[in-house]
C-alpha cells in the first residue's frame, strides 16, 4: 500500500520511518525547474496531469513533461543518502553533546539547536535572530564571524565646552563559529547609556558577561538587553545599533575588564598616600566610565623598607578605602625590584635598606656580570635557598612580606575587592634575567650579557657540571660578546656557534632551569599565601619587547 510504513536503522542504531506515499508526494514536488513566466504572474493557474502519457498541462496553456524515471530513482538515492548522514549526526549529538533532539528530528532542528547554542533565537518559523543584538552587527547578518581579532577596551577624551569628556567607547563579543569554545556564551550585560548629547560624560565601556567565565554580574549600573529591542531590527532580523554604539572585535570572550594602572609614585617613601584629593577625583573620573578597577604597585622596598619583617602598610590600606568606597576592583603587584633606571619609571624606589646594607658587606646577593659588575635591582637567584638576609633565604623573605599583606588586607579579599595578586619575579617585576641594563652600556638592539657570575649561581653551575661528570664545564661562556654585541658578531651565538656545542646545550639548559626553578618556588609559596585568589605573573619576550601576563588559578 502507498501508506505502507517501513522501519529503517542506520549504522547508529537510529530509526527512521519513511512513507512511500511521502516519497512519491517529494518526486512530484522536486521538479528541474519552474515554469517560465509568461508575463502575468497574478493569475491563478491550475495545473492537471496526465498519468497515461506524462504530460502536465497548465491553465495558463504551458506545458512540459515530469522527470524521467532514472532522475527519480537518482533523487530517492540523494534523499536516502542525506538522511542516513542527518541520523549520525543527531546520534553524534545525543550521545557526546547531550543535545534534547527528537527521534526524527531532520537537518533543521539540528541547526538550530547549534545555533541557540550559540546564543541566537530561533522561533517555530524558522525565524533567526541573536539573543544579544550588541553581539552581531548589520554588517555581519549575512554570516558569522569566522575569525576573532583581540582588541581592547579604550577610552579617549575630547574638548567639550571646555572640559575634558570621555567618548563613548563600546567593547563587542567577537564567536568564531568554527572553534569548539564558540558554543558557550553567557548572558550578557551593558551600561546604561546616557544622552550624547549633554555636556555630561557619555560613556559605555564594558559588554559584561561576568568577572570570568561562569561568574555573576554585580553591577547595579548594568542592565539585561531583553526582547523589547526586537522592535528596533531591521528586516534582516538583525538590530542596527550603528547609529548608537561603535563596535570594536575581542579575543572570543564574553568580557574583558578593564584596569588602570596607578602611577608608581602614588605611596611615598614614608608610606603616604600622595595626594589623596586628587587621587579621588581621579579614581571617580575612572568610576564614571565603567572601569573595572585599578592596578597598584605594593613596593617592598617603601613597606619593610627599615627592618626586617616590620612591615608599613599605612599609605596603601588608606588607598585601598578609596577604591572599596567608589566600588572599584584592585590588581595588586607585589614588586620586589627597585624602581628607576628602566623605561617608564619616573620615581626611584630603592630596595630595603636594610637588604642594601646586607649588599654592601656581601655584594653577590646581587645578579653580577661577567666583568663583576652588580646590578641591585632585584636579588639574584643564587639565594633564592641561601640564610644571607638577615637568617632568611629570598624565598623566606618573598613568602614573609605576602603573608603579611593577605593578613593585614584579610577584609578586601573577603570583600572581593582584590581580585588579583601579580607577584613579581625578577627586574621589573618580569620573569627574566636583568641581561640588559642601561646602566651597564646596553643599547638596541645588543645581545645583552649572562647574569651569573655571583659565587652562589656559579656555585650552582659547579654543582651541576660535576653531576654530568664534565666539572671543567663550570665556567660561563667566554665568546659570548658584550651588551651591545649583534648576535653574528660573538662566536656563541653566531650560526654554527658554541651555542649548539655539548658545553653550550648544558649551560644554556642549566642557566634556563634556574629561572624556571625561581618561579617554582615563588609561586607555590604565593598559591599557599593566597589561596583561592588568582595569581598572575609577567613574562618578557626579548625579541619582540611585547608582554604577556599568564595568570593561574589558585
Amino acid at each position: 500500500m502507498a501508506g505502507q510504513q517501513h522501519e529503517k536503522f542506520g549504522p547508529f542504531g537510529v530509526s527512521t520511518m519513511e512513507h512511500h506515499q511521502e516519497e512519491e508526494e517529494e518526486d512530484v514536488e522536486m521538479t528541474d525547474e519552474e515554469e517560465q513566466q509568461n508575463g502575468n504572474q497574478n493569475t491563478p493557474t491550475t495545473t492537471t496531469t496526465t498519468a497515461a502519457d506524462g504530460i502536465r498541462s497548465s491553465g495558463s496553456g504551458g506545458m512540459r513533461r515530469s522527470r524521467p524515471k532514472e532522475e527519480k530513482e537518482r533523487t530517492k538515492l540523494r534523499e536516502r543518502h542525506r538522511r542516513a548522514i542527518t541520523a549520525k549526526i543527531l546520534t553524534g549529538l545525543r550521545r557526546h553533546g547531550n543535545y534534547n533532539l527528537r527521534v526524527r528530528a531532520d537537518i533543521n532542528d539540528v541547526i538550530a539547536s547549534l545555533a541557540r547554542e550559540a546564543g541566537w533565537v530561533v522561533l517555530p518559523d524558522g525565524t533567526t535572530f541573536p539573543s544579544n543584538p550588541i553581539s552581531n552587527s548589520s554588517s555581519q547578518a549575512t554570516k558569522p564571524v569566522t575569525t576573532t581579532t583581540n582588541a581592547a577596551a579604550l577610552v579617549t577624551t575630547t574638548q567639550m565646552g571646555g572640559v575634558s569628556t570621555p567618548k563613548t567607547v563600546s567593547v563587542r563579543n567577537s564567536v568564531d563559529y568554527g572553534s569548539a569554545a564558540a558554543g558557550r556564551m553567557k548572558s550578557v550585560f551593558v551600561p546604561n547609556i546616557v544622552d550624547v548629547s549633554s555636556s555630561r560624560c557619555s560613556t559605555i565601556v564594558n559588554v559584561m558577561a561576568g568577572d570570568q567565565v561562569g561568574d555573576k554580574v554585580n553591577d547595579d549600573s548594568s542592565a539585561l538587553v531583553n526582547m523589547e529591542d526586537v522592535k528596533d531590527m531591521n528586516p534582516d532580523g538583525v538590530m542596527d545599533i550603528t547609529t548608537k554604539l561603535q563596535e570594536r572585535d575581542f579575543a572570543n570572550s564574553p568580557y574583558v575588564p578593564v584596569y588602570v594602572m596607578l602611577p608608581l609614585g602614588i605611596i611615598n617613601s614614608k608610606s603616604e598616600l600622595v595626594d589623596p584629593d586628587g587621587l579621588l577625583k581621579q579614581l571617580r573620573t575612572l568610576k564614571s566610565i565603567n572601569v573595572d578597577g585599578v592596578m597598584v604597585d605594593c613596593w617592598w622596598g617603601i613597606v619593610e623598607a627599615h627592618a626586617p619583617q616590620e612591615y608599613n602598610w599605612y599609605g596603601y590600606k588608606r588607598l585601598f578605602q578609596l577604591v572599596r568606597d567608589l566600588n572599584l576592583k584592585l590588581q595588586v603587584v607585589l614588586s620586589f625590584h627597585e624602581c628607576g633606571g628602566n623605561v617608564g619609571d619616573d620615581v626611584c624606589i630603592p630596595l630595603p635598606h636594610w637588604v642594601a646594607e646586607v649588599g654592601r658587606n656581601n655584594p653577590d646577593i646581587f645578579f653580577t656580570d661577567k666583568d663583576g659588575r652588580r646590578n641591585p635591582e632585584c636579588l639574584s637567584w643564587g639565594i633564592d635557598k641561601e640564610r644571607v638576609l638577615r637568617g632568611r633565604t629570598a624565598v623566606e623573605v618573598y613568602f614573609d612580606y605576602m603573608r603579611s599583606f593577605r593578613v593585614e588586607f584579610d577584609e578586601f579579599f573577603q570583600q572581593g575587592v582584590i581580585s588579583e595578586i601579580e607577584v613579581g619575579l625578577g627586574p621589573c617585576g618580569e620573569l627574566r634575567y636583568p641581561s640588559y641594563p642601561v646602566k651597564h652600556g646596553w643599547r638596541y638592539p645588543g645581545i645583552g650579557e649572562f647574569q651569573c657570575y655571583d659565587k652562589y649561581l656559579m656555585k650552582n653551575l659547579k654543582k651541576a657540571a660535576e653531576a654530568r661528570g664534565h666539572s671543567f664545564w663550570a665556567h660561563g661562556p667566554e665568546n659570548a660578546g658584550c651588551y651591545t654585541s649583534q648576535p653574528h658578531e660573538t662566536g656563541f651565538f653566531c650560526d654554527g656557534g658554541d651555542y649548539d656545542s655539548y658545553y653550550g646545550r648544558f649551560f644554556l639548559n642549566w642557566y634556563s632551569q634556574v629561572l624556571i626553578e625561581h618561579a617554582d618556588r615563588v609561586l607555590s609559596l604565593a598559591k599557599l599565601a593566597f589561596e583561592g585568589t588568582r595569581i598572575a605573573v609577567k613574562v618578557i619576550n626579548t625579541y619582540k619587547l611585547c608582554f604577556l601576563y599568564i595568570t593561574l588559578f589558585s
